[in-house]
């Protein structure tokens, strides 16, 4: 009998069984992942960017969390070896309507206390010659990392703190009794006195085969982006967003440096035909059945077909693709657009058909679901763990706080 099980291998739950560690010293932990290696799926195709928060709500437990969790995972990876880059991220304005908006940014940032630099057109070419805009504003906190190697590293940790990771262990049965929950596999039966689950693309699944009445289920949206040639790796210094458009659910096309000193262009948004299926064409059966299913998808589609159509057709079209690339980055071609890669964002949609851009938690008197945890969840994990682990035994607060961000579901694309 274990006094805590945690299901899911991602950062989420590495950091979460790292909290009930520092808050529960001496308790029996044991945390399953279906892979065989953690962070196999979300967090391991994420863009690496340790965001600063410059989006969200002044006063939002969205903006709260992000300044904690940059601060946090920098301090993590000192303290472990890991590299990272405070490099920077220029929010850059391409037209007259975009200007205005960045404004709105701007007193976002001063709320948030973010330190940033807005640049003029003339100074944003000096910064970044290869970028092109009206203006800019720097957020200077921003960096990146390889939030597989923090996992790692987590794990690591957990474990010589006397933490148990089982791979390769995926759950087919949940039952929630009256001392425990026992939780069967192909392997055998584990036994715990309370269950978090942190599964990610698979989350409304483990909720309802634990029993659960939930009205969201997960719809995945492939991010498909570009690796740049070694020619091209180093075009900017700086990551390169756009400036959020309030009328599209998704961020947009933007360059992001990497870690390991690459360059990649991306992503686009489109609807995935399997939860877990990267190479383009990637289609599941069950996966399908499961969203045609469920009438907030057709909701969700009914209020988004719009931007879905542009979406998919930037995907089939690496000329659509590049000519928005090229709004930022006039110097790319057709060739530096080789393979494309992708991750896979779990997209949770409410029965009404909205998309969910908060925290949703499903909790029993023994078990804890995390149904989503919004972008950006890898820089936010580290306290994001220390607050599921507050509320699994503490109790949920005395009021949900809503966290709004400028528009829609704004942030990035996990790939």
């Amino acid at each position: 009998m274990y006094d805590y099980c945690i299901i899911g291998g991602g950062i989420v739950g590495l950091a979460t069984a790292m909290a009930l560690q520092e808050r529960m010293g001496g308790a029996r932990i044991v945390l399953l992942e279906k892979e065989r290696e953690l962070a196999r799926h979300q967090t391991g195709h994420n863009s690496g960017v340790i965001h600063a928060g410059i989006y969200y709500a002044p006063g939002s437990l969205k903006a709260k969390l992000c300044r904690e969790g940059a601060e946090a995972t920098k301090e993590f990876c000192t303290g472990n070896g890991i590299s990272f880059e405070t490099c920077g991220k220029l929010l850059v304005a391409t037209n007259d309507a975009e200007i205005e908006r960045m404004e709105s940014l701007e007193e976002r940032a001063q709320q948030n206390g973010i330190e940033y630099t807005r640049l003029s057109k003339s100074q944003l070419r000096s910064d970044e010659p290869n970028i092109a805009g009206l203006g800019a504003l720097l957020v200077h906190a921003t960096g990146i990392v390889d939030y597989s190697a923090v996992c790692r590293a987590m794990a690591e940790r957990i474990e010589v703190r006397g933490g148990e990771i089982r791979r390769g262990i995926e759950a087919t049965a949940i039952a929630e009794e009256d001392g425990g929950v026992r939780i069967a596999s192909a392997t055998g039966r584990i036994e715990a006195r309370r269950l978090i689950a942190c599964a990610g693309l698979q989350s409304d699944r483990i909720a309802l085969m634990a029993g659960l009445s939930i009205d969201h289920r997960i719809v995945p949206f492939r991010g498909e982006y570009y690796v740049l040639p070694a020619s091209k790796a180093g075009v900017t210094r700086r990551l390169i967003y756009p400036i959020p458009d309030p009328n599209l659910p998704f961020l947009g096309i933007h360059l992001t440096r990497t870690i390991d000193g690459g360059m990649t262009v991306g992503p686009n948004a489109v609807l995935g035909f399997a939860r877990e299926g990267y190479p383009k064409g990637s289609f599941k059966a069950a996966d399908v059945a499961n969203m045609a299913a469920f009438p907030g998808f057709w909701k969700m589609a009914a209020k988004n077909w719009r931007s879905a159509i542009t979406e998919f057709a930037n995907s089939a079209s690496r000329f659509r693709y590049l000519r928005e690339c090229r709004k930022y980055c006039p110097s790319l071609t057709i060739d530096d657009l080789a393979v494309p890669q992708a991750g896979i964002r779990a997209q949770a949609v409410m029965a009404d058909g909205s998309l969910v851009n908060d925290f949703l938690f499903k909790q029993t008197e023994r078990m804890l679901h995390v149904c989503n945890a919004p972008s950006p969840a890898a820089t936010s994990a580290i306290p994001i763990g220390r607050m599921i682990v507050d509320r699994l035994l503490d109790g949920a607060p005395p009021a949900t706080e809503r966290s709004q961000s400028l528009h829609g579901t704004h942030a990035q694309l996990h790939r």
